[in-house]
């Protein structure tokens, strides 16, 4: 199983109402075909009355195995329905990348 595919799979915990996992290794200094850089997009009604930090913790703990291994970075926009309705359904753009040596 891929690791896009098994963070797909630990965040059905959270029963989310939209869910996107991106991989977004090809935009860091990688070797082809890494599974490293991720954005999760979640929405929730498990988030509700949860700031920020709550949030994001639920998540690593979930996702303990890949953080601890090949996950290098995870870049969280979690929201509950109504946030993600008032945002108009859309998520910040990640930066490209700055560092290593392309």
């Amino acid at each position: 199983m891929s690791i896009q595919s098994s963070i797909e799979e630990k965040l059905k915990a959270l029963e989310p109402a939209f869910l996107q996992v991106e991989n977004e290794s090809h935009r860091h200094a990688v070797p082809p075909n890494s599974e490293t850089h991720f954005k999760v997009t979640l929405v929730s009604e498990r988030f509700a009355g949860l700031m920020p930090v709550k949030r994001h913790q639920q998540l690593y703990s979930l996702l303990a195995d890949e953080l601890a291994g090949p996950v290098h970075a995870l870049a969280l926009h979690l929201y509950t329905p109504q946030e993600w309705e008032a945002s108009g359904q859309a998520r910040p753009d990640s930066p490209d990348c700055q560092g290593g040596g392309r």
